[in-house]
């Protein structure tokens, strides 16, 4: 069935007229989709057929067949209009009915037709009586036709019960015979200046793409004889930089029925030489295709560039007579290269288009769920901001964002529109942002008064609506792609820095630290200790160092969040509330109005610090092995809201802080048992021994070991008599660390139990050998130590692979004083014996682990040599001096820092003090 429709007239009679299709008859069955048995009241001179799969993307290449198709025929008045009434009708098609969409253009000399049909397997016939359905206007459906009503000179629906097709004409613009684009005379001096003569190269190309002519002006401007390239492709002469906003290729173009723009030409001279060109595609009398190529230098381009035109609709006139791109139009010259410019301007133009007081416009989310504030105009904007409303606010047209909507007065349906909500505006329109039949956000246009706008107003808006969708699309798609990088190098960044310490404290500070004022003005961080614990406010951060303690006694005061495990951010209004309710306390107070005690120097902070916590705020939890561990807040300052984006970044950020903070810890608790275990293995204590001067120096290989493989000890074991023992246990860590503890509390208790050197050596040796897997062996050096009434001492030692101890006499001389026997750990039966030592007054006897003789730098070693030369020099020091001068030599023997534990004890012997 074929109806038709005048623009701006009721519905016609369904009956064919002549220049209408005749009806189809079911009974009779479907004709040829393109059949040329329909009456037309012109002739078809041109034809161009194609067909489109059920899938999103051919929207965008429909448009672009019928944009290319009508170019070439020189029809570019109708372009847009045919664009916007194909992509309707094709977007009905692929996304709507979900079938493959045939689009036939025919060119006649009064204009356009296009016919775009779909095949849906089973469609019901209307009767050929029934009146014209333009569609619901609660339905996305019905949208096309009513274009095509407005649109179009004569339009229709044509029914089988396999196809529907709808087809419209766009007439051509009455032209003065004789021109095709004029502009207005003007003065010699506002004429484009060319440099001397205007040369215009006038090249044509084969079927395969040769040059096969080339004329004067062409040698002119490139240097070539005609003969020189004559047979030659152009695409060896051209250098093709891609015009900017295509991807339109030179072998592409010179396809093109007809094709402006700039490339450049390689001259003789090795140069390339910038033009503009205009392209013509023809043939000849034989049927052989060819392009003809206009060439004029760059900065002559006026000679050939062919001005924009628009649909009479849409048209406007320059001062110089050039008609603009409808998009400029609406947006202006040149258009905001970012996406916050172009979506102000967008807003600003469509207040002033309808004469509004105030609009608005709000981008989708990724899943459409949500609308979310970026630009207004007459509204409070800084309160609007990042706001965010649900797509389908009601049921029917006038509920939802997916529709154009007028609402005459929202003092009649309050809460319509909540974004409007205390702003005293009364009636509004919106309409939809559509990219190939996705919802991608909405633009609306309020007024104070109410009934300003009616349905002319709403298609006015929409069709600015569908010309800008696809730039601020392609802007957000840019903005989120650049965001996506972004927060990908933050979140690079914030996992190496959480990863690169175990310290608490320092773990808070740097989650606060990346967030403000990266994703929000301030933070708060707090912790949970267990389960049974209430969460504590353990850090906060404001941009502004001179409001932090003012927000953290504001928070202070206030309950803390509950710590709920649900993923993802919540608002928590309580900041915002207790700083409007202390910023209304101190205003009152200073009026007089409240306690009638002195008003404090603190009204200024007051009054800051609610204004920075008076926006949102929100929590997010921070959940580290299924356990809430913490909740890090973020605020903005006042009426301000967060982006959906940098919540999403904030939650990827707090997944990491958490686990980091679990680490740090479990990391601290861990070293604390570490440290106080390790503790339990050394000496609480040195003894104060009579006549004998001890001093130890010990130092434990590895990062936060306190006790290693090495150990020493000095214990009383009767009247007058103590032990003394230095030894190395096989290794470093933890486990030398117990072979440590054994070794030290056995010495201890045997020595105590009356058992001599050989002998306690002996059963420590048994001892060790029953740890069987985890028995390591050990070099140690026990002696006792009895100090004398003349000022000497007596030692008794045993040497048990250990680096023997040596000997400094007064006079300066160094030797051993003992021998050297078998290690322990290694042999059940061992035969060992004492030596007896006597320390003359003023001798020292130094005893070391092999952390000490083994200190390395490159090949070279300090040894016992190094070690005795160092000891030579220490005649008349002290025990410590002794031994603070060997470590000293030692850690400057090398620069790397000590990979092995060493150990010092040094003995001296004074001397009778003498009054």
């Amino acid at each position: 069935m074929t109806t038709g429709l005048h623009p701006g007239g009721p519905p016609q009679d369904p009956r064919p007229t002549g220049n209408q299709a005749l009806p189809r008859r079911a009974q009779a069955g479907p004709a040829p989709l393109h059949a040329d048995n329909r009456t037309r009241s012109s002739v078809i001179t041109a034809r161009a057929a194609a067909s489109f799969d059920p899938v999103g993307r051919s929207v965008a290449t429909a448009r672009s067949f019928v944009r290319d198709t009508l170019q070439g025929w020189g029809f570019a008045d109708i372009v847009d209009d045919a664009v916007v009434l194909t992509s309707e009708l094709v977007t009905n098609a692929v996304v709507h009915a979900g079938t493959s969409a045939d689009v036939l253009c025919l060119r006649s000399d009064e204009g356009v037709r296009i016919e775009v049909a779909d095949r849906y397997p089973e469609r019901e016939i209307p009767l050929q009586a029934s009146a014209v359905n333009m569609g619901s206007p609660d339905r996305e459906g019905g949208r096309g036709l009513q274009l095509c009503a407005a649109l179009a000179g004569h339009w229709g629906v044509e029914y089988s019960p396999t196809h529907k097709q709808v087809w419209f004409q766009l007439d051509l613009p009455e032209r003065p015979v004789g021109t095709r684009a004029a502009g207005p005379s003007l003065p010699a001096e506002l004429l484009p200046l060319a440099d001397g003569r205007v040369r215009v190269a006038v090249v044509q190309i084969d079927r395969v793409g040769s040059i096969s002519a080339w004329n004067e002006d062409a040698e002119d401007l490139f240097g070539y004889a005609a003969e020189h390239v004559t047979g030659k492709p152009l695409t060896d002469l051209a250098a093709w930089p891609h015009t900017p906003g295509t991807s339109t290729g030179i072998v592409e173009a010179l396809q093109l029925s007809r094709w402006e723009g700039s490339y450049g030409i390689r001259a003789a001279s090795g140069r390339v030489t910038p033009v503009y060109a205009s392209h013509l595609r023809v043939r000849d009398t034989g049927g052989e295709p060819s392009t003809v190529c206009l060439l004029v230098r760059d900065h002559e381009r006026a000679v050939l560039q062919t001005p924009l035109r628009a649909s009479a609709t849409d048209t406007t006139t320059s001062s110089e007579g050039q008609a603009t791109d409808p998009f400029e139009v609406f947006i202006g010259s040149p258009a905001p290269d970012d996406l916050d410019g172009l979506l102000q301007r967008t807003v600003e133009r469509a207040r002033d288009m309808l004469d509004g007081d105030s609009a608005f416009l709000l981008l989708a989310t990724d899943d459409e769920t949500e609308l979310e504030v970026r630009a207004s105009t007459g509204l409070p904007s800084a309160r609007q901001r990042f706001a965010r409303v649900p797509v389908e606010a009601g049921p029917g047209r006038y509920g939802s964002a997916r529709m154009p909507a007028v609402h005459e007065d929202l003092m009649v349906v309050p809460g319509a529109v909540p974004l409007l909500g205390g702003t005293g505006m009364r009636s509004v329109v919106t309409v939809p942002l559509k990219v190939e039949g996705r919802l991608t956000g909405s633009l609306g246009v309020a007024a104070e008064s109410p009934a300003r706008y009616s349905n002319e107003e709403a298609l006015r808006l929409q069709f600015a609506a569908d010309r800008i969708a696809l730039a601020v699309e392609s802007a957000r798609l840019g903005e989120l792609e650049r965001l996506r990088r972004g927060s990908l190098s933050f979140l690079v960044e914030a996992s190496d820095l959480l990863a690169g310490t175990l310290d608490r404290d320092q773990t808070l500070a740097l989650m606060a630290q990346m967030t403000v004022p990266t994703l929000a003005t301030w933070c708060a961080v707090y912790t949970i200790a267990d389960q049974a614990s209430d969460p504590y406010l353990s850090y906060v951060l404001h941009e502004d160092e001179e409001r932090i303690d003012g927000l953290k006694a504001l928070l202070s005061k206030i309950a803390p969040p509950d710590p709920v495990p649900t993923p993802g951010a919540r608002v928590w209004p309580a900041p915002a509330e207790a700083a409007h309710q202390a910023a209304l306390r101190t205003s009152m107070r200073s009026l007089g109005l409240g306690d009638r005690s002195p008003v404090s120097s603190g009204i200024g902070t007051t009054l800051a610090t609610a204004a920075a916590v008076g926006g949102e705020t929100v929590v997010l939890p921070l959940v580290a092995r299924n356990r809430v561990i913490g909740m890090l807040t973020l605020g903005k300052p006042s009426d301000e809201h967060f982006r959906q984006e940098i919540l999403e970044l904030a939650e990827d950020l707090s997944r990491r802080a958490a686990l980091a903070l679990d680490n740090a810890r479990l990391y601290s608790e861990r070293t604390a048992i570490s440290q106080s275990l390790q503790r339990s293995l050394l000496p609480p204590e040195l003894p104060h021994i009579e006549g004998v001067e001890v001093e130890v120096i010990y130092r434990a290989a590895g990062e936060g070991n306190e006790v290693g493989g090495d150990f020493y000890d000095l214990f009383p074991i009767r009247d007058g008599a103590y032990g003394f023992a230095i030894g190395d246990v096989c290794g470093t860590g933890p486990e030398a660390a117990a072979v440590t503890g054994l070794a030290r509390h056995a010495l201890r208790l045997l020595a105590r139990e009356g058992f001599g050197g050989p002998a306690v050596l002996e059963r420590l040796n048994s001892a060790i050998l029953d740890e069987g897997a985890r028995s390591r062996f050990l070099t140690l050096l026990y002696g006792e130590l009895w100090p004398q009434e003349d000022g000497s001492a007596v030692l008794k030692v045993v040497c048990a692979g250990h680096p023997l101890p040596l000997r400094l006499r007064q006079d300066g001389t160094v030797e051993a004083a003992a021998e050297p026997q078998p290690l322990l750990g290694v042999m059940e039966d061992l035969e060992l014996y004492e030596q007896t030592v006597t320390l003359d007054p003023g001798d020292v006897l130094l005893c070391v682990t092999d952390g000490v003789t083994e200190r390395r730098e490159g090949t070279r070693m300090l040894g016992d040599d190094g070690l005795t030369d160092v000891l030579t020099t220490c005649t008349g020091l002290t025990a410590g001096a002794v031994a603070a001068r060997v470590m000293r030599a030692v850690e400057r023997f090398a620069s790397d820092a000590p990979s092995d534990d060493m150990a010092i004890l040094a003995m001296r012997v004074p001397g009778l003090q003498v009054d």
